[in-house]
């Protein structure tokens, strides 16, 4: 089966779409823009190049994707947008390319679901299964691993990481690294509280996997110790624990103060 463009989208003779791809009304897709199998654009979609899109993602509309990095230090270099597969995209998301210094790529990984208003700056990496809530926001060079969940209004400062299975609560600014598997309150001061145990459970982790997580949280939060004292104690916790190995891996690979 071919694709389906409406009559009034705008195809730039260079872009590439795949086997059934459908663009929507009044969408745009500039040049240097590839489109994978099955994907769906919207109506009032503008893609820009350098992009590359998977297969069968859905940008339901308004949609802007791989504009120019919001970025002083741009200078018109070569840079790119990738999106992987199966990516729903909400009304009026924003997703920047990355910059010359900054790599040079924002990535978006497969199976997220971006909700409206959802703002991915230059130089990102987003994961896998995550989802973004309506309005939230991530500045530039922010990573994002699997699994996360970003409530409303929620967003994190530049160059931040927020680890697997974290749950960012509601309003939460972000300003250090979110360890793995961390739940962080809904209050403008981003404070972690607890572990995402409804979320662990959901995805499988059964009890002992989530008792050895409380127990490496409550060591790098609630016993009060100095961190380095903390990641010693770790350590040792996860000489019998996957898990916590991640969480302990995380840690020794920050570059930004934890968010404690």
């Amino acid at each position: 089966m071919s694709t389906d463009i409406h009559p009034s989208a705008v195809i730039d003779p260079k872009a590439r779409l795949g086997a059934n791809v459908r663009v929507g009304p009044f969408s745009l897709v500039g040049a240097d823009v590839e489109i994978g199998d099955g994907t769906v654009i919207g109506p009032h979609c503008s893609i820009t190049g350098p992009t590359r899109i998977g297969h069968d993602n859905h940008l339901v509309g308004h949609v802007a994707a791989g504009g120019d990095p919001q970025d002083k230090k741009f200078a018109g270099e070569r840079t790119e947008l990738v999106i992987g597969d199966r990516n729903v995209i909400r009304e009026f998301v924003t997703l920047n390319r990355g910059t010359g210094s900054g790599g040079g790529i924002t990535r978006i990984g497969d199976d997220n679901l971006l909700l409206a208003y959802t703002h991915v700056a230059h130089d990102c990496v987003i994961g896998n299964h995550c989802v973004f809530s309506n309005n939230s926001t991530l500045a530039g060079h922010v990573t994002v691993e699997d699994w996360v969940i970003m409530s409303g209004f929620s967003g994190a400062h530049q160059f931040c990481r927020i680890g697997a299975h974290a749950f960012i609560g509601m309003g939460a600014l972000v300003n250090g690294d979110v360890p793995p598997y961390t739940m962080v309150g809904s209050d403008s001061l981003g404070r972690p509280r607890g572990i995402n145990s409804e979320g662990l459970k959901r995805r499988g982790f059964d009890s002992e996997r989530i008792s050895a997580i409380k127990r490496a949280y409550r060591t790098l939060y609630v016993a009060g110790l100095p961190l380095a004292e903390a990641k010693q104690q770790l350590a040792e916790q996860a000489q019998s624990s996957d898990d916590v190995r991640a969480l302990l891996d995380f840690i020794e690979r920050g570059e930004r103060p934890l968010l404690r």
